[in-house]
């Protein structure tokens, strides 16, 4: 095969001619016959024995030309893509395929380019830094989240239920007076206040004694359950039992509960330096999102759409696989409308996301190449193994996951990312203005 007329054009496409000689277009073609004769039916021969000659004769010479170029068109492809240097992004398409009068064939493929970048300021870049200090009421909220954790309950007997209270009930939910799937349960613990039930439900319950039973009339909201949404149902509740939490005093023996420490100071002191960790590494998260978000919009590259869309769809099948949505053969139009993706939050969150992370990954790629960044053995070892450990997984098997090549990648990432983010400059947030 020979590659030929390899042109780029204006809006990031190239074209290229990939052309196969004679030999091996009749190669193909005789492949083709051999592929199909033994479905072929000619008169006076026996099933899948006529010669390709007297097939020819009948149908015409053309008659296995479309199956010997669609065999050919891969290699073709590769040839082409291979010789010519060009770096593709999503699918190539063949903008024409024809069979010349020497018996030879071309094929001519357009292909979306691989996208090049011009780096702007990625060192020494400035962004404000925020200052997030701990306070104490954050302390005793979390603290408080603790006894409630380690609180008991307590059986209430001598009144009504009311919000804050742990109520036991069966309950039973009927649509136009039949039952409906996944409306029945018996024995179920519900605090009452908690929103857990649709709403209407915890309200009606409180206010309720023991052993009472009650017709609770619901209407599901509008954007429930297809089957459900917005229809007027009964919930038959008995109310079985009454409880409250009752919570451990906040003193020495509460801290040796629950924490490593002998006092209430010393687990105090824990919780807040822990609370404090977490606001410094928001801190931290909030400064590199604006310092990468710079190096982004200072580089410039014409991104294809259809990296956009390839990576929206990786996010929004990522995010699927979190609800137990692991077909990969499942059509992205029916998977964005099972889990309910509209194109309001496609157009403001889910693209814009994608087309960040696209330039996000194209700016490191471009830094790692102007760098001249790269990988020692020992260094690989190093990242394989902190990658097992965040996920908890043998090493070997994350290098076997991943493979070599994508390890090294993302490590080299992590330095390109390093790079800008050590030299970045922290700056003090401003004052706010006091209103006049």
């Amino acid at each position: 095969m020979i590659v030929k007329n390899v042109e780029k054009k204006e809006n990031n496409t190239a074209l290229f001619t990939v052309q196969a000689d004679a030999a091996e277009f009749e190669k193909a073609v005789n492949g083709a016959y051999l592929k199909n004769k033994s479905s072929i039916y000619i008169p006076g021969f026996r099933k899948g024995k006529a010669p390709r000659a007297v097939v020819e004769g009948m149908y015409g010479s053309e008659v296995f030309y479309q199956d010997a170029l669609d065999e050919l068109a891969p290699a073709a492809f590769e040839k082409g893509l291979e010789e010519s240097g060009l770096r593709m992004v999503g699918s190539p398409s063949i903008s024409d395929v024809k069979v010349n009068d020497d018996k030879s064939a071309d094929f001519s493929f357009e292909i979306t380019l691989y996208p090049e970048v011009t780096l702007g300021e990625y060192k020494g870049l400035s962004a404000e830094k925020p200052i997030l200090e701990v306070d104490e009421s954050e302390v005793e909220r979390e603290i408080d989240k603790q006894r409630k954790q380690n609180a008991r309950q307590i059986s209430v007997d001598d009144r009504a239920a009311q919000m804050g209270d742990v109520v036991n009930i069966d309950f039973d939910g009927f649509l136009d007076g039949e039952r409906f799937d996944g409306g029945k349960a018996e024995g179920y613990s519900l605090e009452l206040g908690s929103n857990s039930f649709v709403p209407g439900f915890e309200d009606q319950v409180a206010g309720m004694q023991i052993g009472e039973e009650k017709d609770l009339n619901i209407t599901f909201p509008v954007d429930y359950a297809e089957n459900l949404a917005g229809k007027d149902v009964v919930f038959k509740v008995k109310l079985n039992s009454i409880s409250v939490p009752e919570l451990p005093e906040l003193d020495d023996e509460f801290a040796k509960d629950v924490s490593e420490f002998d006092t209430l100071e010393e687990y105090k002191a824990d919780v807040r330096a822990k609370l404090q960790k977490n606001s410094d590494e928001q801190a931290e998260n909030s400064f590199r999102n604006l310092i990468m978000k710079k190096a982004v919009d200072g580089m410039s590259a014409d991104v294809p759409d259809v990296m956009i869309k390839d990576k929206a769809e990786e996010i929004i099948r990522n995010y699927a696989a979190n609800f137990g949505l692991t077909d990969r053969s499942m059509p992205i139009e029916k998977l964005t409308q099972m889990m309910g993706l509209d194109s309001e939050l496609m157009n403001q969150s889910i693209l814009p996301s994608a087309e960040f992370q696209v330039r996000s990954d194209l700016l490191l790629e471009a830094v790692i190449k102007a760098e001249a960044l790269d990988a020692a053995e020992d260094e690989l070892a190093a990242y394989a193994e902190k990658v097992a450990g965040s996920v908890g997984a043998p090493v070997e098997q994350i290098r076997q996951y991943f493979g070599e090549e994508m390890l090294k990648n993302e490590l080299l990432k992590e330095k390109a990312q390093n790079l800008i983010f050590d030299s970045a400059v922290a700056e003090e947030p401003k004052a706010e203005e006091k209103a006049e």
